[in-house]
């Protein structure tokens, strides 16, 4: 596995990271394939207080309690379960984030969270406050960096300029290539690593069958499917080739796959011993899926 500096921080992040929100339910076998993860190389492990209501963050720390050292614990706050009804609410305040981290600690059966992250954000949040709170924890030692998780370019902005954050979560794939005319280069400027979810986008480039999404329409999406398909071999899958694409943009540190499976996670854990995409690949890959973009970037 290879790994690469997340932005300013110190953490050596493993190219492929663990997105825990499709980790089975199950807490032995959430255990089984978290331990098989570290085995394979993987140290960064992706989770939200929200996921499964906090049991995803239990199932995690309970797999993570004796490997704390061997790892890099992500989680997220700011979305908050509607009460009595499905949908969420959101609260950046100061006030919620101090509360929710002891929660996830908690939870997570741990003295500190390596990478905390706003889950969302927007203009209209107290920013300089939020900003104020995560520095607090930094500085209590209950969090060793943050950033954000947020696919709004001017948000983005925003933190960039007036926080020491070290990430940025976003989402990015040969369907979804906003984020290379938005911010990256702008981040890879600055210094600020880019978390890359959604690399396979849901499946589209993979197996799933074709169908709109987001500005793409169904044949468009078959188009780029069929590209990614073809470039790939024997060597390398085609959900390698799909991590391949992101990870080739220098200002991206980790492409956060959802694993599911043991088999999910050996395809995604054997990216390292695959071929990277030649210059000719690359040119297949983005004729057949252009550049799109953020309506508000």
């Amino acid at each position: 596995m290879e790994y690469r500096l997340l932005g300013k921080s110190s953490l050596p992040v493993s190219e492929i990271g663990f997105g825990c929100m499709s980790l089975p339910t199950d807490s032995s076998a959430a255990a089984v394939l978290v331990h098989q993860a570290i085995e394979l190389g993987i140290n960064y492990f992706d989770t939200a207080d929200i996921y499964q209501g906090g049991m995803n963050e239990e199932h995690l720390g309970r797999a993570l309690k004796d490997r704390r050292e061997d790892v890099i614990i992500a989680s997220k706050v700011g979305n908050v379960q509607k009460a009595g009804g499905p949908g969420l609410d959101w609260n950046p305040s100061p006030e919620h984030i101090i509360r929710s981290v002891e929660k996830s600690l908690k939870r997570l059966q741990t003295d500190y969270i390596d990478l905390y992250q706003l889950h969302g954000g927007t203009m209209e949040d107290p920013i300089d406050d939020t900003i104020a709170a995560f520095e607090t924890l930094a500085s209590q030692g209950k969090i060793r960096y943050y950033g954000i998780s947020s696919i709004r370019p001017p948000v983005i902005r925003e933190w960039m300029l007036r926080s020491n954050m070290v990430s940025v979560m976003m989402q990015y794939s040969l369907l979804d290539r906003r984020p290379e005319a938005a911010c990256l280069e702008e981040l890879l400027e600055h210094n600020i690593g880019v978390l890359a979810r959604g690399p396979v986008a849901s499946g589209l480039l993979v197996d799933k069958p074709a169908k709109v999404y987001l500005d793409r329409s169904e044949y468009q999406v078959a188009h780029a499917a069929a590209a990614v398909k073809q470039v790939s071999n024997r060597e390398r899958s085609r959900a390698q080739t799909a991590l391949r694409f992101v990870l080739e943009h220098p200002a991206i540190t980790s492409a956060i796959t959802g694993i599911r499976t043991a088999g999910q996670l050996e395809e995604a854990a054997g990216l390292p011993s695959t071929p990277g995409l030649t210059a000719q690949e690359l040119r297949i890959l983005r004729d057949a899926s252009p550049e799109n973009f953020y309506q508000d970037a």
